[in-house]
């Protein structure tokens, strides 16, 4: 799929300053700093400094709250990122209500009475963002994420991404069902991008803790409407022979 960017000049600006980098300078800078997130219902809240606000806008974790502190830029960070920025790049800390830090596997168990079906939407995510694609919520466009090359202020988004489960309905339970197919087919063709279903497999794997993960695979798949006008082969032999009978 050819890349669709957003202005001239800003696959340059993309190459230039890639997604890899700019999340290594995060993860380096909230590690020096000793970052510490805050638990609140299904989010985590991050106070940052102005540098930091700066990359943590460049790697598009969170999203920027308003408040009236001068000194303090604070985000709220889906349960997705905030355990990819903790667990997958120990470069996060998150406390409870109670001020105490909750150590990886209380925080799993936390995210999971959120969200049942945590442990696949993190599987799913952590696999697109290890890989230096920008992940973010998909519910505008009815989808479980969307998923972007680079920074979506440079680049429209590829993929419309779901995840699915094997044989259970832990996950969304979408794309069980014909009409469904459909509908999200065509929803992803109005709004340009390629339906990307995630699969993933447990591998006989409970999920009672986040060592779980290395056991999961993923398997990708794109779905695309078929068009039989765009596939057909014209029969022009036919006409040919009418037209050489004559």
């Amino acid at each position: 799929m050819a890349r669709k960017w957003k202005a001239k000049g800003a696959e340059a600006k993309a190459l230039a300053d890639p997604m890899s980098k700019i999340v290594l300078q995060l993860q380096s800078s909230l590690i020096q700093s000793d970052a510490r997130g805050i638990l609140c219902g299904c989010s985590v809240l991050l106070a940052a400094e102005e540098e930091q606000a700066d990359l943590l806008g460049r790697a598009y974790f969170g999203d920027r709250v308003i408040n009236a502190e001068k000194d303090k830029r604070w985000f709220q960070l889906d349960m997705e990122e905030a355990f990819f920025l903790c667990y997958s790049l120990k470069c996060l800390r998150i406390v409870g209500e109670d001020k105490r830090p909750k150590d990886v596997q209380e925080l799993w168990q936390y995210m999971k009475s959120k969200k049942a079906a945590f442990p696949d939407f993190y599987k799913a995510y952590s696999h697109l963002r290890l890989k230096n694609w920008v992940v973010r919520p998909g519910f505008k466009y009815g989808v479980d994420f969307v998923a972007y090359r680079h920074h979506p202020n440079l680049v429209h988004s590829d993929y419309a991404v779901l995840v699915s489960s094997e044989g259970d309905c832990e996950a969304n339970g979408r794309l069980r069902v014909w009409s469904d197919i459909h509908g999200t087919l065509r929803l992803c063709l109005g709004v340009v991008k390629a339906l990307l279903v995630l699969s993933i497999s447990k591998n006989g794997h409970d999920a009672a803790s986040p060592s779980c993960l290395e056991n999961y695979t993923v398997d990708e798949r794109t779905v695309s409407r078929w068009v039989p006008e765009q596939g057909r082969e014209d029969d022009t032999s036919a006409d040919v022979e009418s037209q050489g009978s004559q």
